[in-house]
C-alpha cells in the first residue's frame, strides 16, 4: 500500500496505486502563480493556441512579490497578470488591497483542502502539505499548460518518513525543527522526495508550525512536505473549505526510501548561518562570538502568520528595537494584519520602533522593503539565505524563528540563550 503522497497522486491520475519512479499525468485541483511567475505561464498558455482556461475557479493568481508595484518593470509584470485575470474572469485573483503572501493566503481563504493536488509556479508551494495535500512547485511553462489542460505530469517521488519524538523546549517551534532537519540531511538530502513529517512532536505542534515545516521542505530538495491530516487539520479547515474533498493518509504498510528519527528533548533554537539553510547550528554555538545585526525581518510565507507575530510581540512588548538595528514586520495577509491590529500587536511593534508593512514577499528575495547593503547582516524568519538573497552579494542573512529574531532586534546582535531567557522572564511579569 502507499504513502500519503502516493495515494493522493494515484487518485488524481485515476489509478488504484502508483509506485515511486512511475510517470503519471495527473489532474490538479489548483494551479497557482504570482506576479513573477505568472507572466511566463501566461506566455506558455498563449503559445498552446487555446483561448480558454481549464477552470476559472481553480486558477489562483497572487500579486505578492512586488506590489504595490515598486517600479516600471514590476508594473508591467502585474499588468500582464491583471489583464489575463480580467479576460478569463479568474475568480481567485488577489491584487493590492486584497493580496497576501500566497502561501499564507491560500490556506486562510480555504482554497486548499486535504487530499488536493496543487501545482504552483513557486518553489514554496509545498507549504500546503501541512493540510494533507500534495503540493509542489514547478516551472512556469508547465503551469501554463496546466492553465489549459488542468493536468500536469509527474514522476512519482519516493517518500522519507521523519519521526519527531520527545518534548520541545519553550520557544522552540516548527522553524527550529525544520532548520535542524535540513542541517541534519543537507540541502539535497531529500532531493525529489516527499518529506513526510510524523511523530508525537508533530501531533503536538500547531498548524502554523506545520505550515513552516512543509514550506521549507524544498530547502532540503524535497518535492513535497506533507503531514497526515488529523483533528487539528480538520479544525483548521472548518469554516474555510466549503467544497467536497477526500482525505488521504499513509497506509500502515507503506514503504519508505528511509525513516529518520529525531529526538527533540535537547533541541535548542536553531540559526542557519550564511549562505545555506543547511548551515544550521544550535543558538548556543552561534552566540559563542557576538554577531551584530543591521536588520531583522519578521514575516514571509514561512513565518508571517498570526502565531508568529504573537511570539515576536510578546518579546518586543515594552522594549525598543536597538538603535543600530532596523526591524521590519510583514503580516502574511490582510486578515492577519487586521487580527494583529485587533489584538494590539501592531501597536506593540510600532511602539517598539518596528516598520510594519503591507503583506509582501519583499525583502525575502531582495525585491523591496528591506534590501541589504554590502557588509550588512540580517536575522530573518524567511526561508533562504543564499549569497545576495536579500540584497548585495556582500551581505549576510541568518535564518531563525520569530523568538530569536525579535530578541535579536532588541539586543542588536544574535541573542544568546541567556539573553532570550532574561528577556522572556521579564516579558512574563
Amino acid at each position: 500500500m502507499g504513502t500519503i503522497a502516493e495515494n493522493i497522486l494515484a487518485a488524481h491520475c485515476g489509478k488504484p496505486s502508483v509506485s515511486p519512479g512511475e510517470f503519471i499525468l495527473a489532474s490538479v485541483d489548483l494551479a497557482l502563480a504570482n506576479d513573477i511567475t505568472a507572466p511566463l505561464a501566461i506566455k506558455a498558455f498563449n503559445e498552446v493556441g487555446t483561448d480558454k482556461v481549464f477552470d476559472k475557479k481553480r486558477i489562483v493568481l497572487v500579486l505578492d512579490h512586488f506590489t504595490p508595484n515598486k517600479d516600471m518593470l514590476s508594473a508591467e509584470q502585474s499588468k500582464i497578470v491583471r489583464d489575463f485575470a480580467r479576460k478569463h474572469q479568474i475568480e481567485h485573483f488577489y491584487d493590492t488591497g486584497t493580496v497576501g503572501i500566497e502561501h499564507c493566503l491560500l490556506p486562510e481563504q480555504g482554497l486548499v483542502a486535504p487530499g488536493d493536488l496543487v501545482a504552483g509556479a513557486d518553489s514554496h508551494t509545498c507549504t500546503y502539505g501541512a493540510l494533507g495535500a500534495f503540493a509542489t512547485g514547478m516551472g512556469s511553462s508547465d503551469l501554463g499548460v496546466a492553465f489549459t489542460l488542468g493536468k500536469v505530469w509527474f514522476k512519482v517521488p519516493e517518500s522519507i518518513k521523519f519521526v519527531y519524538t520527545g518534548t520541545l523546549r519553550e520557544w522552540v517551534s516548527g522553524k527550529d525543527l525544520i532548520l535542524y532537519t535540513i542541517g541534519k540531511i543537507g540541502v539535497e538530502g531529500a532531493n525529489y522526495k516527499a518529506m513526510e513529517f510524523t511523530g508525537p512532536v508533530i501531533d503536538g505542534i500547531d498548524m502554523a508550525s506545520r505550515f513552516t515545516m512543509c514550506n521549507m521542505a524544498i530547502e532540503a530538495g524535497g518535492k513535497a512536505g506533507i503531514v497526515n491530516p488529523d483533528q487539528k487539520t480538520m479544525d483548521y479547515i472548518r469554516g474555510r473549505v466549503n467544497r467536497k474533498y477526500n482525505v488521504f493518509r499513509s497506509d500502515p504498510d507503506a514503504e519508505y526510501a528511509d525513516t529518520i528519527e529525531i529526538d527533540c528533548d535537547d533541541m535548542e533554537q536553531q540559526v542557519s548561518l550564511p549562505h545555506l539553510p543547511s548551515n544550521a547550528k544550535p543558538i548556543s554555538e552561534v552566540t559563542n562570538s557576538r554577531i551584530e545585526v543591521d536588520q531583522v525581518v519578521i514575516g514571509s510565507c514561512t513565518n508571517g502568520r498570526i502565531e508568529d507575530l504573537r511570539v515576536a510581540a510578546k518579546i518586543l512588548k515594552g522594549r525598543s528595537v536597538h538603535k543600530d538595528t532596523r526591524c521590519i514586520v510583514l503580516p502574511g495577509t490582510q486578515q492577519i494584519y487586521l487580527d494583529a491590529m485587533n489584538e494590539g500587536l501592531i501597536k506593540i511593534f510600532i511602539d517598539s520602533h518596528c516598520a510594519v508593512s503591507t503583506p509582501s514577499c519583499g525583502p525575502c528575495l531582495g525585491g523591496h522593503l528591506g534590501i541589504l547593503a554590502k557588509g550588512e547582516k540580517a536575522v530573518s524568519t524567511t526561508n533562504r539565505n543564499f549569497v545576495g538573497r536579500m540584497g548585495d552579494p556582500g551581505s549576510e542573512v541568518y535564518l531563525a524563528g520569530p523568538a530569536i529574531a525579535a530578541a535579536s532586534a532588541v539586543k542588536g546582535y544574535i541573542c544568546s540563550p541567556a539573553d532570550l531567557e532574561k528577556i522572556t522572564k521579564v516579558s512574563k511579569k
